[in-house]
């Protein structure tokens, strides 16, 4: 098959970007440039933390000015790259564009265990989570006014991976598949995103009892054997901050059993998008996730999922640290 001509990052600050897309850029023979870096830089240079840049950069134009037009020059340039930018999907057309998540809390961690600057600093965890979310809403917003574009939308992105629990490797390696071919191509050539998900963050949108066949040892045996890639792709909805099976309870099942940090799945639809009925994805979580769905699943599978904020509003809710209904 045809390569794409590039493999350009975004995504949550604590994702591992910078790790996966310097090694990728070994393996593959190509040449990395990192705008975060060069951020960063510019930081150290006015004497301000990444975040006081990014705060600065919505009012002088200029900061971003500069980095937009080097990200032109090399897309306009046809080299086949990797490109570590929060925009660079957005500049250019044709490579795979990788968006990469994880659970803020691990983002955080991540971030406060690596050797600080003086343009990126934190104190504790809770500090660190907090600014990680400042400084990805501050440049959400800016790039929504300068841009007209929301870099939180999945279908801007190729490629969608959850790295929570996935080590580097793994990540790596689907990643590369995904680009030659050999993972998702379906999915990639007929409706993108691919999603990686973690699945022990993705919420039913059954109750466990009525669901036939999540303990058949065959199946889960089968799956095991098959390894995540072979998985059949889940069809997901997602709300803009959670995800949820629209189909394929017994597979996602099976994956946490099995205990995969990744498992393959498209986007049926996210946020205002329609799922079934003309409901849009943030609507049918709400109406099919309840407290008893959650919980259910967590006594069932060892896991624990936080509770929606929608079902912290419901009769039967239980407060953090309580038990739940029927323990």
């Amino acid at each position: 098959m045809t390569l794409r001509q590039s493999i350009v990052f975004n995504g949550d600050l604590g994702s591992g970007k910078s790790t996966v897309s310097v090694e990728i850029a070994k393996r593959l023979g190509l040449r990395r440039v990192s705008v975060g870096d060069l951020y960063r830089q510019m930081a150290q240079e006015r004497q301000m933390t990444a975040l006081q840049l990014n705060l600065h950069a919505e009012l002088d134009q200029a900061v971003d000015g500069y980095v937009d037009q080097l990200q032109q020059d090399i897309a306009a340039s046809g080299e086949r790259l990797v490109m570590d930018s929060r925009l660079a999907w957005h500049f250019f057309t044709d490579a795979l564009k990788v968006h990469m998540i994880t659970e803020p809390t691990e983002a955080a961690r991540r971030v406060l265990a690596r050797p600080s600057g003086p343009a990126e600093s934190y104190t504790s965890l809770e500090e660190a989570k907090v600014k990680l979310h400042e400084r990805s809403e501050s440049e959400r917003g800016r790039f929504i006014v300068r841009y007209g574009v929301d870099k939180a939308r999945l279908r801007n992105y190729d490629l969608i991976c959850d790295t929570t629990r996935a080590n580097a490797e793994q990540v790596i390696k689907h990643i590369i598949d995904a680009y030659e071919g050999r993972l998702g191509a379906d999915v990639l050539r007929e409706g993108p995103p691919l999603l990686l998900l973690d699945p022990t963050r993705v919420y039913p949108t059954e109750e466990v009892g009525a669901l036939r066949g999540l303990w058949d040892s065959e199946f889960v045996g089968d799956v095991a054997r098959g390894g995540d890639e072979a998985l059949e792709p889940l069809t997901i909805g997602y709300t803009g901050r959670y995800f949820y099976v629209v189909d394929g309870h017994r597979r996602l099942s099976a994956a946490i059993q099995n205990g995969f940090s990744m498992i393959p799945a498209r986007l049926v639809a996210e946020a205002d998008e329609p799922v079934v009925g003309g409901m849009s994805a943030v609507d049918y979580f709400a109406a099919q996730v309840r407290p008893s769905t959650v919980y259910d699943w967590e006594a069932a599978h060892g896991i624990q999922l936080p509770l929606p904020e929608h079902c912290l509003l419901a009769g039967d809710a239980v407060l953090a640290g309580d038990p739940a209904p029927g323990a």
